[in-house]
């Protein structure tokens, strides 16, 4: 039985300013859930977000809020190994509130893994590979600091893909910006850029252009989510792919992006889906429509991205690879032992569960003040 539902949210700062189209984020606030189960099994999820209400509906206060007093309720005393049954649930009451969610899903995954004894992967189909490629976000917005940047990560052997967050300068701004570390990173390294919605359809037919020209593989969401004729216009215009993210909020945008052909990849995100089986279903569409996968991040921390880590080794395509770096972006680590990144990639815990343990006096000292106990303990599992 389900014997508790608690909802923390933990704030880390990241290595640098990283800047978005919509927001400039200097801490990352992880929620985080924790599901206590009546075998004494605990199964963690997340639900994190980017730049609070900038990004999308959700933030990091209202997922709290929202899972506390609406959603917490309604799992007290339901078996947690009914998964389905806990999650169809939910989706029947509860409107929206994709990450809570998610979160929610997660949670309960994570916890029937370590029940069963086998990683999420397994509850998921199982999986076809045990590494994949991860891209590494370039957002100091400062071209000579990019390129350092990238030049330190491919000597490291950490990433030799980089995704260029653009479209909060004047577009000619951004292009040069590109195309110069595209020309200083040379051919052997993949760039692409995310422009956050941030183009109208006149602006993203001159940028693609030059972009496409200058050698850059990959354009992530040019316009505006609800534009999705323009996105399917740029897609058939241009070579080069066009990614469908913001626009992409579970299977059935995903059936109708594939339907109007208005994307050649999809940005596979757990919380944008709703869960990881909604993302899922996301991928199986995708797949059923010769549209390529890239997996997707909200800069999750350790929870949300080994979570996702192991939905995306049950991917049979995973043309773009992925971007689960979240956790490297923060100063703090909340795993008693850090996720695997190593050869331009991650690879996937073959652990019960999530495969992962989390460090609770870390949560503790991060843990926002909620006007209660601002401490949990470790439960042993």
């Amino acid at each position: 039985m389900i014997k508790n539902v608690e909802t923390i949210l933990v704030d880390i700062p990241t290595i640098r300013p990283h800047k978005l189209s919509v927001a400039t984020m200097n801490t990352q606030t992880l929620v985080l859930v924790r599901v206590v189960c009546g075998d004494g099994i605990v199964g963690w999820g997340e639900a994190t977000t980017i730049g609070g209400l900038n990004y999308g509906e959700e933030s990091p206060q209202s997922i709290k809020t929202n899972i506390d007093t609406h959603i917490a309720p309604l799992l007290i005393g339901m078996r947690a190994s009914e998964v389905g049954k806990v999650m169809n649930k939910i989706r029947k009451i509860v409107q929206g509130n994709r990450f809570a969610k998610c979160a929610i899903e997660t949670a309960l995954l994570d916890a029937q893994g370590k029940r069963l004894g086998i990683p999420v992967s397994e509850l998921l189909g199982g999986r076809v590979r045990d590494s994949f490629p991860v891209a590494w976000t370039l957002a100091s917005g400062d071209t000579s600091k990019d390129i350092a940047e990238a030049e330190l990560m491919i000597d490291k052997k950490r990433h030799n893909i980089f995704k260029l967050k653009i479209g909060a300068k004047p577009l000619e701004v951004d292009i040069k910006h590109v195309l110069d570390i595209k020309k200083a990173l040379g051919e052997k390294v993949s760039v692409r850029v995310d422009v956050n919605q941030a183009w109208t359809e006149l602006q993203s037919v001159k940028g693609i252009a030059a972009l496409e020209a200058g050698g850059i593989d990959l354009i992530e969401q040019p316009v505006k989510a609800e534009h999705r004729a323009s996105l399917g216009r740029l897609a058939q215009r241009f070579a080069v792919a066009i990614m469908a993210d913001e626009a992409l909020h579970g299977p059935l945008d995903a059936y109708q992006i594939a339907t109007h052909s208005a994307a050649d990849v999809f940005a596979v995100k757990i919380t944008q889906s709703g869960g990881l089986i909604p993302a899922m279903q996301v991928a199986t569409i995708a797949h059923m429509s010769g549209i390529a996968l890239y997996g997707g991040t909200m800069l999750e921390g350790g929870v949300g991205t080994a979570a996702s880590a192991q939905l995306f080794s049950t991917f049979t395509d995973l043309s773009y690879g992925t971007e689960l770096f979240g956790p490297l972006l923060l100063t703090e680590e909340i795993l008693t032992e850090p996720l695997a990144y190593s050869d331009f990639g991650l690879s996937v815990s073959n652990k019960p569960g999530l495969g992962i343990d989390l460090d609770i006096e870390k949560i503790n000292f991060f843990r926002r003040a909620q006007g209660y106990s601002d401490t949990i303990q470790a439960i042993s599992v």
